[in-house]
């Protein structure tokens, strides 16, 4: 078999699993359809309450054991828009259990999934956790859920909840809740954010 008929072969293979075009029957179907697009694509109100988090903070970090909150430690973080409008970016410094921790975490409204979503990262491991969720109805809270997995026990995708509180245009608290632990005293982490400018 010579090598062009063995390209011909592949090309007719690779396009017959290719997925078909949606077809359109109209100048009116078409209409619609980007219509839907739009509706998934445009920056709207959803994006906009993000502008609470603009800025530069100061944080301060405590760790829970129980109901016992651990001592605090000082931190920054800043956020800006990535993608204007879409997309915010947060860059962090601080400690945590006296160990310098450095972290970057994105997060944008999805309208096709009609949630906000969160990505996060440090310096510490080499994990990516994603989360995903709403605002309450009275809008003071933010409440994500998410896995990650926690080598020290060797757990995979543990189920957990990050609170975001909107106490005030220049006061933010971030909870982070492991849900596995049970109904009550879940919360791990909690960070503080108080507005530098």
């Amino acid at each position: 078999m010579n090598s062009t008929l063995c390209v011909w072969l592949a090309a007719g293979l690779l396009l017959s699993a290719a997925p078909s075009p949606v077809p359109v029957q109209s100048q009116e179907d078409m209409a619609a359809m980007m219509a839907k697009a739009r509706q998934f694509t445009a920056v709207g109100e959803n994006h906009k309450r993000l502008t609470r988090f603009l800025g530069e903070w100061s944080t301060e970090t405590r760790m829970f054991m129980g109901d016992k909150a651990g001592a605090p430690e000082m931190g920054k973080a800043s956020f800006r828009w990535k993608l204007e409008g879409r997309w915010l970016e947060s860059e962090w410094a601080g400690n945590m259990m006296g160990r310098p921790v450095r972290g970057a975490m994105w997060i944008g409204h999805d309208n096709f999934k009609m949630s906000y979503v969160m990505t996060t990262v440090n310096d510490v491991d080499t994990a990516m956790n994603h989360a995903e969720g709403d605002l309450t109805q009275d809008g003071k809270s933010l409440l994500m859920y998410g896995t990650l997995d926690e080598y020290l026990t060797g757990e995979h995708d543990k189920m957990v909840k990050y609170a975001w509180r909107f106490l005030s245009e220049d006061k933010l608290v971030l909870e982070v809740h492991d849900l596995p632990i049970g109904e009550t005293n879940t919360k791990v982490v909690e960070i503080t954010y108080n507005r530098v400018k």
